[in-house]
């Protein structure tokens, strides 16, 4: 067993490469910029191998092989006078993702169209889920006073009025009310509104004041989507437990400040919160954009169409 060293000198204007060996070896690299190097960029390998002349040769990489072929792409780079485009690793560019959404994207989904004094404050219902563990509050104006948006959310529910946002989703394929019903007025606390045909789940009117606020609770297990009722607890460790609150303050103009914030605690959190960032609060964003959207073509009509 024998020790040497190899050195081999790539150079791109020739293709031509030189190998050799001695007991140690050493180079100086080429420091002369890149462009004054004449279309001649050197790549020089120096280790200490064990085995001998042959065993270095064998070990080598040929002139077709990845040492090389990585060596003239940074010719041509240099001939070119490009500089190449730093690579972000796929690791990198995961966690920058994530933390642009953590920072700046989700924060404004959370609060779409409240004012900052709107999304910190307190409302009415937020008492019910103290040790809540996910918050949103979203706002928009109606272009009526809350005298007349007040019996479009009084009627809400599966088997009634409808939710006024994806009717395919949340309402079995049924188109939501155009028109206000007397028969679906007169909402009282307590009262049971469907989320589903036949009555499988629901929303439990928790705080009903006419033309102010109306708050809905919803509390089920998980995964089977059976209610519970929340003053008695879960019934198991999956869970969850929501409010749904509707808002409505007069504006100076006579219009309605519709803000909706809803509030929940789930278990186990280690579960629920990946599906809450990922799904539930962006399907969320999307479908009470809808209900804001359909409100207000509704509120917008003359009374009695």
């Amino acid at each position: 067993m024998t020790t040497s060293a190899v050195g081999q000198f790539i150079d791109s204007s020739s293709g031509s490469y030189t190998r050799w060996t001695r007991g140690y070896a050493w180079g100086l690299a080429d420091t002369r910029p890149a462009r004054s190097r004449v279309g001649v960029a050197r790549t020089f390998i120096v280790g200490p191998v064990r085995g001998g002349v042959d065993r270095c040769r064998t070990a080598l990489p040929g002139p077709d092989g990845p040492l090389y072929a990585a060596a003239r792409r940074r010719d041509a780079e240099a001939m070119s006078g490009k500089r190449p485009v730093p690579r972000v690793p796929p690791r990198a560019g995961v966690v920058v993702a994530a933390t642009a959404y953590g920072v700046v994207v989700r924060p404004h989904l959370l609060t779409w169209g409240a004012t900052r004094a709107e999304a910190a404050g307190d409302w009415p219902g937020d008492d019910l889920v103290p040790a809540y563990d996910g918050q949103s509050t979203m706002a928009t104006t109606l272009p009526a006073p809350p005298e007349r948006v007040w019996p479009w959310l009084a009627q809400m529910g599966c088997d009634r009025g409808g939710w006024y946002s994806f009717d395919r989703l949340d309402n079995a394929r049924r188109p939501s009310a155009d028109r206000v019903v007397a028969a679906w007025q007169g909402l009282k606390e307590g009262q049971h509104l469907n989320a589903k045909p036949g009555g499988g789940a629901w929303f439990t009117a928790v705080v009903v004041d006419p033309e102010r606020t109306l708050v809905l609770r919803m509390s089920v297990e998980l995964p089977s989507g059976r209610p519970f009722d929340a003053r008695f607890g879960p019934l198991s460790a999956m869970y969850l437990d929501a409010v749904w609150g509707f808002h409505l303050r007069p504006t100076a103009d006579g219009r309605t400040r519709l803000v909706v914030r809803t509030r929940g605690r789930s278990r186990p959190r280690v579960l629920t919160r990946p599906v809450d960032i990922v799904l539930w609060e962006p399907v969320h964003l999307l479908m009470q954009l809808r209900q804001f959207r359909n409100l207000r073509s509704r509120v917008s009509a003359a009374p009695g169409e």
